[in-house]
């Protein structure tokens, strides 16, 4: 019995194994040759997986670069106070990366025929070295007089190469010899091209201008945006391309002493640099819209808002006092005054703005035949009416 029962036990084991053998290969196949399988064969599905990871890499990666990068020109902005003021930087009219820093440049896209798209980066700030790279330009085609900061190592034989202006050209604008030693911090009027400056005086005309210091007169109404060579008014400052200093000194108009009362503030706010233009210029920066009133009775001359060059201003005014002394006001948003009229000390003229070369809202004022009344404050100092 034993025996009988023994030999089915292992008979029944030997079919179960076979069973169990067969089983496993008909799963072993299934598996072979399911689609999950036949994918990871495939030499593209590796293909398609490796460039999603890349591509995931690229976006991550630049995304970070570009914050890093807008980051870096925030830093790089910092020496400049403008940029310190968050009123300023909230500015909707500048520009800021998707990581809200500041960035110095935006990128505009191009396409051309065929459909092709390409950036082109137009920067914010511009300077003079910037515009020649961008646009190929020469000495003859800027036209803004730069009131440059010196830096360390700077010559008047280095600016003049830089700025592609004869090394007299910079000595007779700021009163200096050409070998003059420049310190770090001082600032020097520099021309967009070599030859004088001129500032008009009682009397003077164009022709006689040009005789005194050679040049063309076309240059002298075209560069300096006259509308005819009567178009001129005391105080004016006046380029003239290609003039020479005439070796016997131009007699000017001797600064008169005034009484402290003749001038009040041309506007509340921060001064924000001091002597600078010729050394005839002082900021004071307020929000934009601030009012700006006459510093003292007279006749306005000039009332520009039509965006016109002069010497990089934007909109500006200028006003005759007695004895000759004319008061300009720069920058402005908003005109409130005509040529012509009569203005009492105190009127409202206009209002603060950042038009022309201004990277913040101030009004650049200044006094021409007298001393600039507000040289005496210390840049940082706030200026207010009692």
């Amino acid at each position: 019995m034993y025996t009988f029962f023994s030999k089915k036990f292992i008979q029944l084991n030997k079919i179960r194994q076979e069973l169990t053998s067969k089983i496993q290969k008909i799963l072993f196949n299934r598996v072979k040759n399911s689609p999950q399988k036949r994918v990871l064969k495939n030499p593209l599905f590796y293909f398609a997986s490796l460039s999603f990871v890349l591509l995931c890499l690229l976006f991550f990666g630049s995304s970070s670069l570009a914050k890093s990068s807008y980051f870096k020109n925030s830093e790089a902005l910092s020496f400049n106070p403008f940029f310190k003021n968050n009123n300023n930087t909230n500015d909707k009219d500048l520009f800021f990366s998707q990581s809200n820093a500041l960035a110095l440049e935006t990128p505009d896209l191009k396409t051309t025929q065929d459909g092709f798209i390409y950036g082109i980066t137009t920067p914010r700030l511009l300077t003079p070295q910037t515009l020649g790279a961008i646009f190929g330009a020469t000495d003859q085609q800027r036209k803004e007089v730069i009131d440059y900061t010196i830096q360390t190592g700077n010559t008047v034989e280095s600016l003049a190469e830089e700025f592609k202006i004869s090394k007299k050209t910079i000595a007779w604008a700021n009163n200096i010899s050409e070998n003059a030693s420049l310190k770090v911090g001082q600032s020097l009027t520099i021309l967009p091209f070599s030859g004088v400056i001129h500032t008009v005086k009682n009397g003077d005309t164009v022709s006689q201008i040009r005789q005194i210091y050679g040049g063309k007169i076309d240059d002298i109404v075209t560069d300096n945006g006259l509308a005819s060579e009567g178009d001129i008014f005391i105080g004016d400052t006046l380029l003239v391309r290609n003039g020479i200093m005439p070796k016997k000194a131009v007699a000017s108009a001797p600064n008169i002493t005034l009484a402290d009362n003749f001038f009040i503030y041309p506007a509340e706010g921060q001064i924000t640099q001091g002597p600078h233009h010729l050394g005839r210029g002082i900021d004071v920066g307020n929000k934009c819209g601030t009012p700006i009133y006459a510093a003292a009775s007279g006749i306005v001359q000039r009332a520009v808002s039509n965006g016109a060059w002069n010497l990089g201003m934007g909109n500006h005014i200028t006003i005759l006092h007695s004895s000759g002394i004319v008061t300009y006001y720069g920058h402005l948003m908003t005109l409130f005054i005509k040529p012509g009229d009569n203005v009492s000390v105190g009127d409202r003229i206009g209002l603060m703005g950042r038009t022309g070369n201004a990277t913040g809202c101030h009004v650049h004022f200044e006094v021409v035949g007298a001393k600039n009344f507000l040289a005496k404050y210390s840049v940082g100092t706030f200026i207010k009416y009692k």
